[in-house]
């Protein structure tokens, strides 16, 4: 652990290590401060059992070791009195509005669990990003209690601990590395490692002890030849320090690589601490003229610092005994930032400004929350969540030089994206370093984009496909929503329009009257628009639109329109199970009290057994069955309807057309026919053409069982990465 601090058990030694940096601070508030934590928690125990109050003078301790201000070591004491009575009114009057906001945000955010329900735990993470971006404070603190609480957790049943840690690793340490404080990354990383994979964490743990004392030897006889080299170029570090990875990135490593430890050669990184930016620069250049870089692993952080102030030069070599080690080269006050992050140069110290550094890193974090606080769903907020805090490996440049950040492989859209949402949608091309480059190419370390928009580009399905960053993801599909619902809205509209129109009525009319408003009340719908948005796609289906616009003062009598046939429940019984037993070479179709009638299924609607079906008597030609919503159908005599229905599921194919609209590319119509047989779906025929959108249209007509085969096959198509829409026709 970097950073170390004594075991403390009262708030005299926590005064002492508060005095040590904050010289003249008045710092009465700890003194009134632990006596209300004690007053609320005297007879409170944390969950390892131990008193709650050793707990608090833990995570005020850690915090203080940070060097960080006044308001944040009190909160540190405080972080848990919301929840035993004390109110915000009472810290804003005892302490002020610093200590107020900052333990108010930590309360808010205390029950983030990870195995929860899916929208409680999005809604809890939306909490936690909120309290930040008001006071990065919070973080801070909370990022301490989550230190003090993961060295206890083997005080707890192991589904807790899988849980807690599992939060932790995918929380809390991207967080504390997004405010650069890397030990205590380091710290959580390892402690979530040792109980989310305990025979892998004690496995490697043995193997890395059993070779302690060859890697010591290893790392003092490199430091010895790194000074060697260093001085003999009138270069004087300050310090060279050889420490060992922590356990959780050498597993990763082994994970990545599928190799055993033997081959990690680079479990030992090296750190050159030099006194000028100069002699950064200088000693790069000593360690790469003795030993041959790894080509790919020379980082300049230095130049172009990441977006959590880091800088440091990074390099991989052949050193010593033919082993790869890396190194790390950096100035004093580097190593410092390094290390602590965003508490080097805390802004709210002795009451200072916010410098440059700061101000950017906390213009990212709203940023950030802003970003993930436009996502509704709540798998895709967390998917989103857990993917703006990987720790970016690409650094790219506009053509301004300001830097931003990339996983790897990220491509020009999500470039764009990091621009403005307007440059992601309307991108159709980029420039790398002044060439013209694919939308699916990936960005380099130390690239010059320039996005090329045009105002007729819109985001593409085939997009997803590619693009890395959660923010461009989430524009990417929120946009398909949107242009989805409005395709819904305006296909609901004429759907419904058409149906009115037979009654001799408008929505217009409907809105005026006051009908349109039971109409909602009975589809269940909160407006106009989300009705017309479920008719369009499909969720209110046809026949319970016409069934509920058919009101009673518009609605003639049934009797009139059509013949019914009144049968008894037994006699209908009767007659089912004969239909069944008999043998038919048609489809399996029951007539309401009429027995061996000639039978079609009507070419212009194909119904499949599942569709609600209506049978319409044909001057000597028997009876066509119908899709009951069938345009034709409901064009008919009424007089001349009967009621008919699927009584069993037929081995024999029942065809039906589908319409299938997909991204235009290479193999795209096989992978379609594929697709469609490997669901046991006959293909009758198929026909295709491109669209000007550089969409391909494919009509298929196809054999299927049933109403349930149909919508499993239509399904599987949507799944389909290539297809934008797969529909009945």
């Amino acid at each position: 652990m970097d950073k170390e601090f004594t075991v403390m058990a009262n708030p005299e030694a926590l005064k002492t290590l508060t005095r040590s940096y904050l010289n003249g601070i008045d710092l009465s508030p700890i003194d009134r401060a632990w006596e209300l934590a004690v007053s609320v928690h005297a007879d409170k125990k944390h969950f390892s059992g131990t008193p709650y109050l050793d707990h608090v003078i833990h995570v005020a301790s850690t915090l203080a070791s940070m060097h960080l201000d006044i308001d944040t070591i009190v909160s540190g004491l405080l972080h848990g009195v919301l929840k035993e009575g004390v109110t915000s009114t009472d810290l804003q009057k005892k302490f002020g509005d610093s200590v107020a906001i900052i333990v108010n945000g930590c309360t808010r955010i205390t029950n983030v669990h990870y195995n929860s329900k899916l929208t409680h735990q999005a809604d809890n993470v939306r909490k936690m990003l909120l309290a930040i971006a008001t006071d990065v404070r919070v973080l801070l603190v909370k990022l301490a209690d989550r230190l003090q609480d993961m060295c206890l957790l083997d005080t707890v049943e192991p589904e807790r601990q899988k849980e807690i840690s599992r939060e932790t690793r995918d929380l809390y340490a991207p967080l504390a590395s997004r405010l650069g404080i890397e030990w205590m990354k380091r710290e959580l990383e390892d402690l979530a490692f040792q109980y989310l994979y305990p025979d892998e964490y004690f496995d490697l743990v043995s193997k890395l002890e059993s070779s302690i004392e060859e890697r010591q030897k290893y790392v003092d006889e490199v430091i010895a030849i790194f000074h060697e080299k260093l001085d003999a170029s009138n270069i004087e570090p300050t310090r060279i320090i050889g420490r060992p990875k922590h356990l959780y990135s050498i597993y990763k490593k082994l994970l990545a690589q599928k190799i055993p430890l033997e081959l990690v050669y680079d479990k030992v990184a090296f750190r050159i601490i030099v006194d000028t930016v100069k002699e950064c620069y200088e000693a790069l250049g000593v360690i790469h003229a003795n030993w041959a870089p790894v080509p790919g692993r020379i980082k300049d952080f230095i130049s172009v610092p990441k977006a959590n102030n880091y800088q440091s030069m990074h390099t991989t070599v052949v050193g010593p005994r033919e082993h790869f080690i890396e190194i790390q080269i950096r100035t004093e006050q580097m190593d410092r930032i390094a290390q602590e992050g965003v508490a080097a140069h805390w802004a709210y110290k002795e009451g200072q400004s916010a410098s440059d550094t700061d101000a950017r890193l906390f213009k990212d974090l709203k940023s950030l929350v802003k970003t993930l606080q436009e996502v509704e769903d709540p798998r895709e907020f967390l998917e989103s969540v857990r993917g703006e805090l990987d720790t970016p490996e690409v650094y790219a440049l506009t053509p301004a030089g300001e830097v931003k950040e990339f996983p790897k492989n990220a491509s020009p859209i999500d470039f764009a994206y990091a621009i403005h949402t307007e440059v992601g949608d309307h991108c159709v091309g980029a420039k790398v370093n002044g060439k013209l480059v694919p939308l699916k190419y990936s960005i380099q370390n130390g690239d010059i984009l320039e996005i090329v928009t045009s105002s007729s580009q819109r985001p593409r399905r085939g997009w997803l496909e590619f693009v890395k960053t959660s923010r461009a993801r989430s524009r990417v599909r929120s946009w398909l929503r949107r242009a989805d619902r409005e395709k819904a809205l305006n296909l609901g509209r004429e759907i419904c329009e058409k149906e009115l129109k037979k009654y001799d009525s408008t929505l217009k009319k409907m809105v005026k009257s006051g009908h349109v408003k039971r109409l909602l009340k009975d589809l269940r719908c909160n407006s106009l628009e989300d009705m017309l948005a479920k008719v369009g796609s499909g969720v209110i289906t046809v026949p319970h639109l016409i069934r509920t616009l058919q009101a009673p003062e518009i609605r003639q009598e049934e009797a009139s329109q059509k013949i019914s046939v009144e049968d008894s429940v037994a006699e209908r019984q009767a007659h089912l199970e004969h239909a069944r037993k008999r043998v038919r070479s048609g489809p399996a179709i029951y007539i309401d009290g009429i027995d061996d009638m000639l039978v079609k299924i009507s070419r212009c609607c194909n119904p499949v057994p599942g569709d609600s079906v209506m049978g319409f008597i044909t001057s000597g030609r028997g009876i066509s069955v119908h899709k009951a919503e069938c345009v034709n159908l409901q064009a008919t005599d009424p007089e001349r309807w009967i009621d008919v229905e699927w009584t069993t599921t037929q081995e024999a194919g029942h065809r039906v057309e589908i319409q299938v609209s997909a991204e235009n590319g290479k193999g795209v119509f096989a992978a379609i026919s594929s697709a469609i047989s490997t669901d046991d779906a006959n293909i009758v025929e198929i026909s295709a053409h491109t669209t000007p959108a550089q969409t391909a249209d494919f009509h298929i007509v196809v054999e299927v069982e049933n109403l349930e085969h149909l919508q499993l096959l239509l399904q599987h198509l949507r799944q389909m990465k290539q297809v934008i829409t797969a529909r009945r026709i």
